[in-house]
This record gives structure tokens, sequence and C-alpha cells, in this order.
């Protein structure tokens, strides 16, 4: 189905609802993460990871900790996660994931963290959406207007491989990429009209990275084998292999949660993945969040790895899977066998990714794409919801909160400053409307 044309009654309204079947999986999953995250078993956020080591072995405090997962949360739950839920209507793992991070690791008590993660739920699932359905009734209808965000993601997210392979093998490369990528859009909008056009983009961008990178690491000189016996990371390697295996019942049980919850079509793993899923167009979100993965795998296996602690999306791969199946009943299933699948070859992929130095790099030059893209696409989405829900007015509103933002030294992450100034920007409309400052366009 292709993006630009409102084919689903979520993207036509914007309004979140849910079935008592989903609403009681949300309301489950979270309890299940919270309880997973007290136990420091597994986390969400890649950066709390590392910090869990010293958890685990004593040398930091559980409030500590919690304190740490809280200010690298904060900004993306209420900056990033709320926004892309209001505008899409469909849930996104910074809203449901990040505070039970946050939650799991403040509590004291397991069955506290349990009741505490499965609180968030129904917050989100009977909250959010009476605040989605109260917005819609404003004068300012911001959550309508933040449904602009959709082109700029879904389109240059495209573009992410390019960036990638002109950081990692230089312009030459990533110009062609660019031009190969080009065309096979313009040629999907042509001949597969109901297909996401950016989706093979994409593929044939990511398959040309990782050529190369291979390509590279394939043609490097093998110098003599070095003793793994005197690798520091090994034997820490080894502990948190062993300790994430004694834990993979709960994680596969995790699986199979997070899988059932994606195959629903409530929740998408990524920003323009939820887009895509709003859009019924869940073959399209597949492969998006499929190719995102790439950048993540390889941060994922060595943070997990070094800490003992797995992600709570696992390698992400199970959102694709998820988003896929045809019905609910086969989702617990897959979700837990491609959990167990991920924690039993995670030592394997350690050692692989040791040898392919290249194919590493490739990784973090994804993941800085990604952020470089994405970034680019929220602020021009946010200027265009802003103009749509105020015209000039609304331009300075939240240009101005963003340029705030920037120059106080971002206390809101960059990521997320842009759909938090539309809100507070929406906010502020809808006071001067009541004020009699501010006229509204007709809606």
């Amino acid at each position: 189905m292709q993006p630009d044309g409102i084919a689903a009654a979520t993207v036509a309204s914007g309004h979140l609802s849910f079935t008592p079947a989903q609403r009681l999986t949300v309301i489950v999953l979270c309890a299940l993460t919270s309880w997973v995250a007290q136990r420091a078993a597994a986390v969400f956020h890649d950066g709390v990871r590392p910090f869990l080591l010293d958890f685990v072995q004593g040398r930091s405090t559980r409030r500590a900790t919690a304190a740490v997962s809280f200010g690298l949360s904060a900004g993306f739950v209420f900056g990033l996660g709320a926004p892309l839920a209001l505008s899409t209507g469909v849930l996104n793992p910074w809203l449901v994931f990040l505070p039970t991070d946050v939650l799991g690791l403040v509590s004291p008590k397991r069955w506290l963290a349990a009741v505490l993660g499965g609180a968030w739920g129904a917050v989100v699932v009977f909250g959010v959406g009476g605040a989605n359905s109260w917005v819609h009734e404003l004068p300012v209808d911001f959550v309508t207007a933040m449904q602009q965000m959709a082109t700029p993601i879904l389109y240059l997210f495209t573009l992410f491989p390019v960036l990638a392979v002109t950081q990692q093998f230089g312009r030459l490369r990533g110009g062609l990429c660019g031009v190969l990528e080009l065309a096979l859009v313009v040629l999907s909008l042509k001949l597969w009209p109901k297909v996401f056009p950016g989706s093979i983009a994409m593929a044939a961008g990511v398959l040309v990275l990782v050529g190369l990178a291979l390509h590279r690491d394939w043609g490097r000189p093998t110098g003599p084998e070095e003793d793994p016996e005197e690798d520091p990371m090994a034997g820490l390697f080894r502990a948190g292999a062993v300790r994430l295996r004694s834990h993979l019942p709960l994680l596969m049980l995790l699986g199979a949660g997070v899988c059932l919850l994606c195959q629903e079509h409530v929740f998408g793993g990524g920003e323009a993945s939820g887009f895509l899923i709003a859009k019924g167009d869940y073959g399209g979100a597949a492969q998006v969040d499929f190719y995102r993965a790439f950048g993540f795998i390889p941060l994922i296996a060595t943070t997990a790895l070094a800490s003992g602690a797995y992600g709570i999306a696992g390698f992400t791969l199970v959102y694709p899977v998820g988003y896929l199946l045809p019905g609910p009943w086969l989702a617990p299933a897959a979700g837990a066998l491609v959990f167990g699948v991920e924690v039993l070859l995670l030592s394997w992929a350690g050692r692989a990714l040791g040898g392919l130095p290249s194919v590493r790099d490739a990784s973090g030059h994804l993941r800085n794409a990604i952020t470089q893209s994405l970034q680019l696409a929220i602020l021009f989405g946010s200027l265009a919801a802003a103009n749509a829900m105020g015209g000039g007015p609304g331009i300075l509103v939240v240009g101005g909160l963003y340029l705030f933002n920037e120059a106080t030294g971002r206390p809101v992450t960059r990521m997320a400053a842009a759909p938090a100034a539309v809100i507070a920007g929406g906010i502020l409309l809808n006071v001067l409307y009541w004020l009699h400052l501010f006229t509204p366009a007709a809606r």
C-alpha cells in the first residue's frame, strides 16, 4: 500500500483504540518487561545495558542504576514515544518499554516491579487513548497535524544506507548508491504502486554496504591468531553468555510476548514502521525494521555479552516476524523460538564480529546514518505539522522552541525535541485561542 494514500482508519483519525485482548497483551507485557528489568536480565535502552554489569556485580546500587536509566530515557518517552503514538495511533517501544526499564530497576521487589509495569501498561492503553480523543476535540488539533510527519520520515529514512556507504567508503560509492536508490524508488512508484517505494531501495542500499564491508574484510591480510586467553574481554563475554543462558526460559517468554504484541498490529518498532503499520502496510513495516536491525545487532550482541543482560526486543528481528504472522496463535511460539536462537548464538555472533572489523564499522555507520536521517525527517515533519496547525505562528512557536533547546545545550535530545515542541506549541496555541489571541485555520 502506498504510504501517501490514507487507507486505514487509524491514519485518517489518528485515534488510539484497543480491543480487550490488545489491552491485556500490553498490560501483561509491561508487567513482564518490568519484572525482567528488575532481575537485570534485560532492558530496552542500549545505553543502560553496560551499566547493569556494575549493578549485577555489586559495584552500583539499584537506585543509581535506575537514575541512569531515567536520565537516558525520559526525553525519548515524552518527546518521541508519546508524540509518535498520538500521531500514528500505533504504540512504540519508547513509550512502552523505556518506562518499564526504569520501573523495574527502581523496584526493590520483583512483585512490585510487575505491579508497577502492569500499571504503566494500563496508563498506556487507557490514559493515552483518552488523551488522544480529548486532543482531537481541541480548537487546534495538533495530533492530526502531526500526521504531516509521516512522509518526511518514510522517505528520508530510505536514505540511511546511502549515508552509511558515504561515511565508510567515500563520496563516489555513496553517490552511486544514492543514484541506485533513487532509480529503484522511481521504478517502484511506476511498476509497483501498492508497495512502499522505499523498501526495495533500502534493501539494495543495505546489500551494497554489507557487500563492500565483506569485500574489505575478506581482502584484508590475516595475521597470527591471538591467544584468546590474552583477550581480557573473552572471559567477560563467556561469563555474560553463561548468565544469558541461565535466563533462557525467561527470555523466550519475553520474546513470545513481544512477538504477540507485534502481530496484533498496534505496535511498531521504529519511527517509520509505526506510520506504515498505521496505514496497513505490514510488509513494508517488516522490511523497514528488518533493515534497521543490521545497524543494531553488533551493538546489542556486544553489550549483552559484556553485561549478561539482553535487550527487551532482542536483536529486534522479532518485530518483522510478528508483523507478518497471519494470526495470534503462532506469535508466542515464533517469538520464543527467535529469542531462543538469538541467545544461543550470541557467543558465535561475538566471535564472528571479532573477525569482521569492517562489518562492525558498517553497523556503527548505519546507526549514525539512521539517527541523522531521522533527525532531519522529524524536524521537517514537525515544522510541517506546525504549519498545518498554526501557519506562520505555529512555525514560529515550534521552530523557536526547537532552537531554544539547541541554544540551551539540548536538555531534550535532538531526536525528541521537535515532536515535543509540536505538542508544547499546540497547547500554547490552544491557550491563545481561548484568550481570543489566535484564530486557527478552519478544519
